[in-house]
C-alpha cells in the first residue's frame, strides 16, 4: 500500500499551539500514534477555533472550523464528504467547545456519511431531560463512542441509555518516563533539602488550590522544609474574561498566611520534558479539583506515571485508579483532611514509594503507545478489514543494557527501570548480553560496544572452573553464591559455550588478544562437556560449537554436535508421535533452541535426518504457538504436555527470551527453506513487543531501552530486567540482519539485470550469511 492511498483518519480537535487539555491531549495521541504505526492510515487534524481563538498551524492541520461561525459546518462536512481518502472522524468532544452552535454541530454529524468516533471527555451524571436528548443525538449520530473511565461508560449506559456494544473505554495516555533519581533532579532545580508538593495544570478557580494552601501551616509545623510548587500559567480563556483575578487571590492567601518561603508559582506551559521532570522530583502530588463530575484529569494521571503518591479529591477517575491504597483520597475542600494525608506521606517514605510503585502499575496500561494501539484497533475494527495495522519498528536503543552493565558484569534484575546490585549478576545474563553485543558489533562495527563484549566475556571466564565448567550465581561482593550447590547449571553452561561461540564466530572483528581468549576459554570447557544430558544444554552446546566450527574447522567440535544432535535424534524418535513431534513429553521454556540446533546439526554434519527433524519438529512448534494474527509462546504459568489439550492453555506468563529465541531459530529456517510464512512469523513475532499480545499493550519501553520482564494474564511485569531487555535486544538485532540483507537484495532488479528468481534467492542467502 503506497503512502498515497493510505486510509486517512481526520481528527477534529482544538490544537497546538492553542492552550488547553484537550489540544495537549490530541497532540500526544497524534504523535503517539504516527511513533507507533507506519503505512498504516494517515492522521490529518481539523483544528477548533473561534472568534477569540485562531492561531497559525503546522502542516499536519489540513482544515480548521470556527465553532463560532454556524455556516462553517456544512462547509466542513461537505470537504470531508468530498475527499475520498477520509475514511473515519474521530472527533475531540467538551460541551463548552460547541456551546454556542450546538444544534449546527449535530447537524454537521449528521451530514458526514463517513463513521464517527466521538471521544466525551466529560460525561455528566443525571441528566435532565434536555440534555439527555442532546446527548442521545451525539452518540446516535456517532458510529462509535470513546470514554476515558468506566464510570463515564456506566454513566452513558444507566443514565443516557446509550448501548454498551457502542462504548470503548480507552483511559487518557500517560507518558513514559526515565524514572530519574528524585534527590539529582532536587539537585538540578535547586531544591536540595526540600520536601515537594505540587499541583499542574492551566490555572483556573476549579483547581481550588486555596485548599491546598490553607493545609500548608499545619503541614510547616511538623515539616518546615515543605516546597509547594504550583505549576502552569492562567488557562487563556480565564484570562481573556477575568485576567489573573484567580492567580491573584492565590498570591493574597500566600501573603495572609506568611507562607512566602514555602510556595513557588511557576508562572509557565511548560514544555514536556521539564514538566515531566518536576513530577519526577515532586515528594507528593496534590489535585485538589472541586468538580465532583470531572470525569478524567491529564494532570493527575501524568503524576502517577511519574511515580509521585497522589493526594485528591474524589473525581471519578481518582476513585477508579486509586483503589487499592495506590493513593489517598481526601474530601472537598477540606485542609484538615488533605494536611493529615500529606503528613502521614511525609512521615514515611516506605510508604511514599508503595503507593508510587502500586500507581507506576495501575497507569501502566495507559501509556499513550497503549493508548494509541487501543485507538488503532478501533480504526481497524471500524473498517472492517480496509485497515492493516504495521507496527513501526523502534531504533535500536542500547541505554538501559548500558545502563545494567558494571565493570564486573551485567546486573540481573530491576526495580521498574532502576539496576537493583543487591540481585547479583548470572552467567546466563552475561553470555547472552555477549551474544546480543556480538550481534551489535557485527552490524555496526562500532568500537564502543568492545567495551562491553569485554566486560561479559571477562565474566564468563571468572565463572569458568579449573575442570572447564562454570558457575552461574555471583552476588553484589563478586562471590560465588550457595545456588550454585543447589541448582543443575547444565542450562548455565550451554549458554556459556553458545556466547563463547558466537564471540569466536566474529573473531575477525576482534582484537587479537580477545580472540585468542575465547578460544582457549572454549577449548577448556570441552573437557567434560559430554556429561551434560539437558536438552536445552545440549542444544545450546551445538549452536555455540556451530557458530565456532565455522571459524575454526576443529574436528572436534564437529564430534561434539554429532554426539549431542545423535541424543536428540533418539530423544525425538521416542515421543515422536501422530499428533506429537518433539523431543520430550512436554513444551516448556525455550524451546525454538532446539529445532534451531538440530537445524545447525545440518549444516555442519550434513546428515539428512538431523534436516528432516529439524523441520519438522519446529513446525510442530509453531503450529501450538501462532495463530493466524500473533503469537502465544508456552507460559511458564502452565507448560503444554503431550495428552493436554491446546484448549486449556493458561493465559499470561510469557516471557520476552521465548520471542527472541522463536525469532532467532525463525530466521534460521527462513535463510535453510526460503518459506515466506516463516518470514510472516518473523514480523507477528517481534510485533509481540511492541503491542500485538492479548493485553494489547506494549512490552518494550522506548523510552528507557529497557523490556519488561513478562506479560501476565492482567498486566504486565514493568521491571526491567536483564533477561528481558537482552532477549529483547537479540531478537531487534536478528531483525536488523534480516531487514538489512532483504534491502541489500532489492537493490538488484532482477528483471533489469536478467536474473532469475534462483539468482535473487542465491542473493539473498549470500547477504544473510554476510551481514
Amino acid at each position: 500500500m503506497t503512502t498515497n492511498t493510505l486510509p486517512e483518519i481526520l481528527v477534529l480537535t482544538t490544537f497546538p499551539p492553542r492552550e488547553c487539555g484537550i489540544a495537549t491531549y490530541s497532540q500526544d495521541l497524534v504523535k503517539a500514534l504516527n511513533n507507533k504505526f507506519e503505512k498504516s492510515f494517515r492522521l490529518q487534524i481539523c483544528a477548533l477555533e473561534s472568534d477569540h481563538e485562531k492561531h497559525s498551524y503546522s502542516d499536519e492541520v489540513k482544515y480548521t472550523l470556527n465553532t463560532d461561525k454556524a455556516e462553517a459546518y456544512g462547509k466542513l462536512a461537505k470537504e470531508i464528504q468530498q475527499n475520498d481518502a477520509v475514511k473515519i472522524v474521530l472527533i475531540q468532544h467538551e460541551f463548552g467547545l460547541f456551546e454556542k452552535t450546538e444544534s449546527n454541530f449535530i447537524a454537521f454529524l449528521e451530514a458526514v456519511k463517513k463513521p464517527i468516533i466521538l471521544v466525551f471527555h466529560t460525561v455528566l451524571p443525571q441528566p435532565n431531560a434536555s440534555f439527555k436528548l442532546r446527548v442521545k443525538q451525539l452518540a446516535s449520530a456517532s458510529q462509535s463512542i470513546v470514554v476515558m473511565t468506566n464510570t463515564s461508560a456506566s454513566i452513558l449506559i444507566k443514565d443516557y441509555g446509550i448501548p454498551k456494544n457502542k462504548i470503548n473505554v480507552i483511559a487518557h495516555g500517560t507518558h513514559l518516563v526515565p524514572h530519574s533519581k528524585k534527590q539529582s533532579l532536587k539537585e538540578n532545580y535547586k531544591y536540595s533539602g526540600k520536601m515537594v508538593l505540587s499541583t499542574f495544570g492551566l490555572l483556573s478557580s476549579g483547581k481550588n488550590i486555596e485548599t491546598t494552601l490553607k493545609a500548608l501551616p499545619q503541614i510547616i509545623k511538623k515539616y518546615p522544609n515543605v516546597l509547594f510548587l504550583i505549576i502552569g500559567k492562567t488557562h487563556p480563556l480565564v484570562k481573556k474574561v477575568e485576567g489573573e483575578k484567580y492567580r491573584n487571590s492565590l498570591e493574597t492567601i500566600v501573603d495572609e498566611l506568611k507562607l512566602k518561603n514555602h510556595v513557588e508559582f511557576i508562572n509557565y506551559f511548560l514544555p514536556l520534558p521539564i514538566l515531566l521532570e518536576y513530577l519526577q522530583l515532586t515528594d507528593v502530588y496534590l489535585f485538589t479539583s472541586k468538580d465532583p463530575n470531572q470525569a478524567v484529569s491529564g494532570t493527575f494521571s501524568y503524576a502517577i506515571s511519574c511515580g509521585c503518591p497522589v493526594v485528591s479529591t474524589p473525581i471519578p477517575h481518582a476513585i477508579e485508579v486509586l483503589e487499592d491504597d495506590a493513593g489517598i483520597i481526601i474530601e472537598f475542600e477540606n485542609a484538615d483532611m488533605l494536611s493529615n494525608a500529606v503528613i502521614s506521606l511525609l512521615d514515611d517514605e516506605n510508604l511514599r514509594l508503595e503507593i508510587g510503585s502500586k500507581g507506576l502499575h495501575l497507569m501502566a496500561s495507559t501509556a499513550w503507545e497503549n493508548s494509541a494501539i487501543a485507538h488503532a484497533l478501533l480504526f481497524e475494527q471500524i473498517e472492517n478489514g480496509k485497515l492493516s495495522l504495521h507496527y513501526k519498528i523502534p531504533d535500536i536503543n542500547l541505554d538501559h543494557i548500558q545502563k545494567l552493565t558494571t565493570p564486573f558484569g551485567m546486573i540481573q534484575f530491576s526495580k521498574i527501570n532502576q539496576p537493583d546490585i543487591k540481585t547479583g549478576y548470572t552467567l546466563d545474563d552475561n553470555a547472552r548480553a555477549m551474544v546480543a553485543m556480538c550481534q551489535h558489533f557485527e552490524l555496526s562495527h562500532d568500537e564502543a560496544d568492545l567495551k562491553y563484549i569485554r566486560i561479559y566475556f571477562n565474566f564468563i571466564k571468572y565463572c569458568q572452573q579449573a575442570e572447564g565448567d562454570f558457575l552461574n550465581y555471583i552476588d553484589e561482593e563478586t562471590k560465588f553464591t550457595s545456588q550454585n550447590e543447589e541448582v543443575n547449571l547444565e542450562d548455565s553452561n550451554g549458554r556459556a559455550i553458545w556466547a563463547l561461540g558466537h564471540l569466536i564466530s566474529i573473531g575477525d572483528l576482534l582484537p587479537e588478544d580477545l580472540r585468542k581468549d575465547a578460544d582457549m576459554v572454549l577449548q577448556k570447557s570441552m573437557s567434560g562437556v559430554n556429561k551434560i544430558h539437558s536438552t536445552r544444554a545440549m542444544a545450546f552446546i551445538i549452536k555455540g560449537l556451530y557458530y565456532a566450527y565455522g571459524k575454526n574447522q576443529l574436528a572436534l567440535h564437529i564430534y561434539v554436535i554429532k554426539e549431542f544432535a545423535d541424543r536428540l535424534v533418539q530423544m525425538y524418535r521416542h515421543e515422536d508421535k501422530e499428533n506429537w513431534h518433539w523431543y520430550e513429553r512436554y513444551l516448556t521454556y525455550g524451546n525454538s533452541i532446539i529445532p534451531e540446533a538440530m537445524l545447525c546439526a545440518w549444516l555442519v554434519v550434513g546428515d539428512p535426518v538431523y534436516k528432516n527433524i529439524a523441520k519438522k519438529s519446529f513446525d510442530f512448534l509453531i503450529s501450538k504457538t501462532f495463530t493466524k494474527s500473533r503469537i502465544k509462546v508456552i507460559s511458564n504459568q502452565g507448560w503444554l504436555y503431550k495428552d493436554s489439550s491446546q484448549i486449556n492453555r493458561k493465559v499470561g506468563g510469557e516471557q520476552p527470551i521465548d520471542i527472541a529465541y522463536t525469532i532467532m531459530a525463525l530466521k534460521k529456517f527462513y535463510q535453510e527453506f526460503n518459506d515466506e510464512d516463516y518470514r510472516k512469523k518473523i514480523t507477528l513475532s517481534f510485533d509481540w513487543f511492541l503491542g500485538n499480545n492479548h493485553l494489547n499493550q506494549i512490552i518494550y519501553n522506548p523510552c528507557t531501552g529497557g523490556c519488561y520482564d513478562g506479560l501476565e494474564e492482567h498486566n504486565v511485569n514493568l521491571n526491567q530486567g536483564a533477561e528481558s531487555t537482552v532477549s529483547y535486544l537479540m531478537a531487534r538485532l536478528t531483525l536488523e540482519k534480516l531487514r538489512l540483507a532483504e534491502k541489500k537484495v532489492r537493490l538488484f532488479d532482477h528483471q533489469e539485470f536478467g536474473l532469475s528468481d534462483k539468482d535473487v534467492i542465491e542473493t539473498y542467502n549470500e547477504s544473510l550469511y554476510s551481514i
